[in-house]
């Protein structure tokens, strides 16, 4: 079973994310933070990680640059976010993430990028 973290400090995003991923069959983690989320990170492997651009205590990009190489080549990164600039998506993309969504998003279109992520 696919392991996904789902960093997202919006509670209710966060919940339909986690639960349109799990009907799928993928294994969920949640974190609520950008230092939750690279905690976990760094103790477990993931097939997959989401990350919103703003969070508390670590914002996204942030966390991205705290990965590991080693993890941030094995280990794709999806950003959400709410700001949709080219500029913005740039600098996710030239930080490390491979994938970059804007908020508001359809999660029909969530699922089948997650799924083409994964080769599903």
């Amino acid at each position: 079973m696919k392991k996904i973290l789902v960093a997202d400090d919006e509670e209710i995003l966060r919940m339909l994310i986690c639960d349109t991923l799990e009907d799928l069959g993928y294994e969920i983690d949640e974190a609520d933070d950008g230092l939750d989320a690279l905690n976990k990170i760094n103790q477990q492997p993931y097939d997959l990680v989401i990350l919103d651009y703003m969070m508390p205590n670590l914002t996204g990009l942030e966390v991205i640059e705290r990965i590991p190489a080693q993890v941030k080549e094995n280990t794709p990164i999806l950003m959400l976010t709410a700001k949709a600039q080219e500029s913005d998506r740039q600098i996710a993309l030239e930080k490390g993430a491979n994938f970059f969504v804007s908020k508001p998003f359809s999660p029909i279109e969530l699922m089948s990028l997650v799924e083409g992520i994964l080769d599903v």
